[in-house]
């Protein structure tokens, strides 16, 4: 039986990137009813999860109502802070913006999540944010960055925020160089980027095909 995942966009230079690459993968069928989904997906933008804004307040209900579910969900950059914050964290600035390549260190328990397995030495992965969060109830922190703490959690057994940008091709760093205040390489790490997107968003997937979703 097909799933369906229905994925917020915030603003249109931020797409999906490498998630749909593991969507098509696994046949997914994106539907526009919330009601009626096997997971959630939410993306980042400029905008703060702090924001008092129609669609922020839609949001942060929409995961609530998909927490009570038991639903899959995974956020990247505004999406990991709407997360937080719909589960009752802080959602605040950073000491410092990340934007560009960085390093993320894994914890232990990113050694024994699913969707981190294999994961030891510290990667390389595309940084763009000024704010950062506290992390949410119950929540296991995987990695971590010299510049922010909070860089990947998990809630329970499939609830995911990144912080970082997993998702990004070269393509949409192109689109994304006049917006970045520091100058980068859409192409310095992109290979291995690629191959830890299609482990964890895979693994994502993975996730939202043996979901029994209430």
């Amino acid at each position: 039986m097909p799933r369906k995942v229905l994925a917020f966009r915030h603003v249109p230079f931020e797409s999906l990137g490498m998630i749909a690459d593991s969507l098509e993968d696994y046949r997914d069928i994106r539907c526009p009813d919330a009601r009626v989904v096997d997971g959630l997906i939410f993306m980042g933008g400029p905008m703060s999860a702090n924001d008092d804004l129609p669609y922020i307040r839609q949001e942060l209900e929409l995961i609530s109502e998909a927490v009570s579910r038991g639903l899959p969900i995974l956020g990247v950059c505004l999406g990991s802070q709407l997360i937080a914050k719909a589960l009752g964290a802080r959602v605040y600035q950073n000491a410092v913006p990340e934007s560009g390549w960085y390093p993320v260190d894994w914890t232990a328990a990113a050694a024994r999540d699913r969707l981190h397995q294999g994961l030891s030495a510290p990667e390389t992965v595309f940084h763009w944010h000024c704010e950062t969060f506290d992390l949410p109830p119950d929540a296991e922190l995987l990695a971590s960055s010299k510049a922010c703490r909070h860089q990947a959690y998990r809630v329970g057994a499939n609830i995911y925020g990144l912080q970082y940008h997993l998702e990004v091709t070269p393509e949409m760093l192109e689109d994304w160089r006049t917006e970045i205040p520091t100058p980068i390489d859409p192409h310095v790490n992109a290979a291995r980027l690629k191959e830890l997107a299609a482990q964890v968003f895979g693994g994502w997937c993975d996730l939202v095909a043996c979901s029994k979703t209430g």
